[in-house]
């Protein structure tokens, strides 16, 4: 059928709706859609078999082409009552292919989908006839692409989230081009600005100007050499006239005209808005009353394949998910809240349920009085409170060789009255040290940690928690209350570790944004008064599972077997139980850019551990199944939540939909949460072992069931040395089983090891 005749008959379906509304009556002669939907289709198709129809939808939208069950599948095309219309593949009820998608605006894309958003290469045309070709994934450019903007600028680089970033050309329409480094959307990094007069600028940029180091070259042989600013009193630099200037007695040049002349017409086009996206499309499903029991009323689905509403059974405390893919009302399937995965989102099964706990505790146990390590806190706390709130000179990221030197420790004594710099307190006293505070400072300025905030989370009212060590290494660990900050005490050899390789491991941090190492915030030491004269150091990091999702299964992976494998029975292991090597029984699947990126941070990181001679360091995973959240009651952010301390606290944590989680995934300043190894929407597929091999085969079998996850993952445990213990413990274990399945191995074969092991596990998602 022709579009204009779609058009028409849509239009008369939705004026008898509009009449129905206003007379309240409806002659029951007239055939309604669904009976002129029959009178289409007499066929009853069996369930699995694919079909061509063409169907009025309920909510008078459109749909002619192939069906599979109540689903769209194969070739199609989609017009919705607000004028958007979608042509190409499908797969069970989700755009899946190559496809067009147009907007009642004039915007078309025309490219490949999976899973309901423009992903893969494609072509938009906005409505204002921007143009952009190159690669997409979920929504958003990222990867390589041009973009040539209607007023005649074009750009051709890469893009991150929908914005240019990386290295890149931009051609303004006046003939002006710059080529270099892009951040944010913007010109940041390194490059080159060339003017049509010939003239040209390279050196540094900042958020579109120059700043920092640069050159200005004129095409009469003058250049200027500097320090670049927009601010006048930060500008300093040299003029170098030409032999032609130096004749004329012209031996002055102002570095400003560059901002206020050169630069004024190179400015950068805005990105568009688009006000819909395809993945937000609802899809009303058709539902033939000869196929199911005339008592289920069919529900309707988005089209990312979501069920508005399922019906709770509260009696049983389990989740009833009637079948919408069109097999008779008495196929039901129950799924108890403690289940995931049984029925995906697409209505049909992927396999055997993973069970997570129903209630996912709080880590720790609250350090109160008449705790054994209270005196400890008070002291953690106010030493770290007077430390951060010194009184300094600004942080600067240009440190001098001496901050980094392990000497560089400063010893303030705490008494009980308090002194000129520290308060009075109800603790024995003690003297704290602080090492190279100017270098975690630094740090802390690095990873965009506000002081106010970092005291108010470690040193607030609230106490900290103390959790059970998940090693060997006999260590305590304590979060903060707002699970933003770790505090784990460390041995003198792990702490000169840390001291030795400071200048390193800043420089990589500052180099690598998305490195995968731990964040490191502070390191102190504790000594404490008395006959004992106890130290206590301990190293402040960041939390890699501060989020709102429930973290379903934590898994520490080093690529050994050895003592790989968690000694708890499958009843007792918990959400906080952190699983080794030989539990894990997923393959994790990223997108192809961030696997990609994933690849590159990995070497980076083994390159640098490697260099400074460490090893037995892991990744720890943290997995948050998002079909979970559908098998759940449906809980607004900061509603009570029951806690399992014996009751049912009132306690606030926020708890994400389903719903919400696709918003942030679809909502383009939402991507700026996710970064590699936080916040990361994947896939992990199911792995099973053989029954003679568990505890020697590393990674399983692949099972094909699929699960949409939330990953969160990071490198820890990196300041171990591969010391005259290490060697012992390897030459001792070497005598009774593989050398290769140990840990302790020599720091360059562990970072082999451990590299083709995450590639193993982690790969790319075809």
């Amino acid at each position: 059928m022709k579009a204009w005749e779609a058009t028409i008959r849509i239009t008369q379906a939705a004026t008898r709706k509009r009449a129905n509304t206003i007379f309240c009556a409806q002659d029951s002669s007239s055939p309604t859609t669904e009976e002129e939907n029959e009178q289409q289709d007499d066929h009853i198709y069996a369930n699995g078999e694919i079909f061509h129809a063409e169907r009025f939808l309920p909510n008078d939208d459109y749909y002619s082409g192939y069906w599979l069950d109540n689903f769209p599948h194969g070739q199609g095309k989609y017009w919705w009552t607000d004028g958007c219309m979608y042509v190409g593949d499908w797969f069970r009820g989700k755009t899946m292919g190559k496809g067009i998608f147009s907007w009642p605006s004039g915007a078309m894309y025309e490219g490949n989908f999976k899973t309901g958003f423009m992903d893969g290469d494609g072509t938009y045309t906005g409505p204002n006839g921007d143009t952009y070709r190159g690669c997409w994934v979920m929504n958003l450019k990222h990867g390589h692409g041009v973009k040539e903007y209607v007023n005649g600028d074009c750009y051709d680089g890469e893009w991150c989230r929908g914005l240019q970033e990386g290295l890149g050309r931009y051609n303004w329409k006046n003939g002006n081009y710059y080529v270099g480094e892009w951040k944010n959307g913007t010109i940041f990094g390194k490059g080159k600005m060339y003017w049509t007069n010939g003239n040209v600028y390279e050196g540094n940029w900042e958020d579109g100007f120059p700043k920092g180091n640069g050159t200005f070259k004129w095409t009469d042989g003058s250049f200027y050499v500097g320090n670049w600013s927009k601010d006048p009193n930060e500008q300093n630099g040299t003029f170098y006239p030409s032999t032609s200037l130096l004749q004329t007695g012209n031996l002055e040049w102002d570095p400003q005209q560059v901002f206020n002349v050169d630069l004024v017409e190179c400015t950068i086009c805005p990105p568009e808005k688009v006000p819909i996206l395809p993945s937000q499309k609802k899809l009303a499903l058709w539902r033939s009353s000869k196929a199911v029991d005339s008592n289920i009323k069919p529900r309707r689905r988005s089209l990312d394949g979501r069920i508005d509403a399922p019906p709770v059974d509260r009696e049983f405390g389990r989740i009833r998910l009637s079948d919408v893919a069109g097999t008779s009302a008495s196929t039901s399937y129950y799924l108890d809240d403690s289940i995931v995965g049984l029925q995906d989102p697409d209505g049909y099964l992927r396999g055997s349920p993973i069970r997570i706990p129903k209630v996912v505790k709080r880590q720790g146990q609250t350090i109160s009085k008449g705790h054994k390590n209270y005196e400890l806190m008070l002291n953690l706390q106010l030493g770290i409170r007077v430390s951060a709130g010194r009184p300094g000179p600004p942080p600067s990221l240009d440190l001098k060789p001496s901050a980094f030197d392990p000497r560089e420790k400063y010893w303030t004594r705490f008494p009980t009255e308090g002194s000129k710099i520290t308060p009075p307190h109800p603790s024995c006293e003690f003297r704290w040290k602080d090492y190279c505070p100017k270098v975690f400072r630094a740090l802390r300025m690095l990873f965009k940690v506000d002081a106010a905030d970092y005291m108010i989370s470690i040193c607030g009212n609230d106490a900290l928690r103390e959790l059970c060590s998940p090693g060997k290494s006999g260590s305590f660990f304590y979060l903060t209350n707002d699970d933003r900050y770790m505090i784990k005490t460390m041995k003198k050899a792990e702490t000169k570790v840390l001291l030795r390789m400071l200048s390193a491991y800043f420089n990589h941090v500052r180099a690598f944004e998305n490195t995968l190492v731990t964040k490191y915030y502070g390191l102190h030491c504790v000594k404490l008064s008395g006959p004992a004269q106890k130290k206590v150091r301990f190293i402040i990091m960041g939390n890699l599972f501060c989020t709102n999702y429930s973290i379903h299964r934590r898994f520490d992976l080093k690529g050994s077997t050895f003592g790989r494998m968690t000694d708890k029975p499958e009843s007792e292991i918990e959400a906080t139980t952190t699983l080794k090597d030989l539990d894990l029984n997923f393959i994790f699947r990223l997108q192809k850019t961030w696997f990609q990126e994933f690849r590159r941070q990995v070497d980076r990181d083994c390159e640098f551990m490697e260099q400074e001679g460490v090893m037995d360091y892991s990744l720890l995973v943290g997995i948050h199944f998002r079909e979970a959240d559908s098998t759940e009651d449906q809980t607004s952010s900061g509603s009570g939540t029951p806690i399992d301390n014996g009751g049912l606290e009132n306690e606030t944590f926020a708890r994400v939909s389903r719903a919400d989680m696709d918003q942030l995934l679809l909502d383009q300043e939402g991507w700026a949460s996710i970064k590699l190894g936080i916040n990361m929407p994947a896939r992990v597929e199911r792995t099973e072992r053989k029954a003679i091999e568990a505890e020697t085969q590393l990674i399983g079998d692949p099972t094909g069931e699929l699960y949409d996850v939330i990953l969160f993952f990071g490198v820890i445990d990196m300041l171990q040395d591969y010391d005259i213990t290490k060697k012992l413990e390897h030459a001792y274990k070497s005598m009774q089983c593989d050398p290769n399945s140990i840990s302790a191995v020599d720091p360059k074969a562990y970072s082999r090891r451990f590299r083709d092991y995450i590639f193993k596990v982690f790969i790319e998602d075809n």
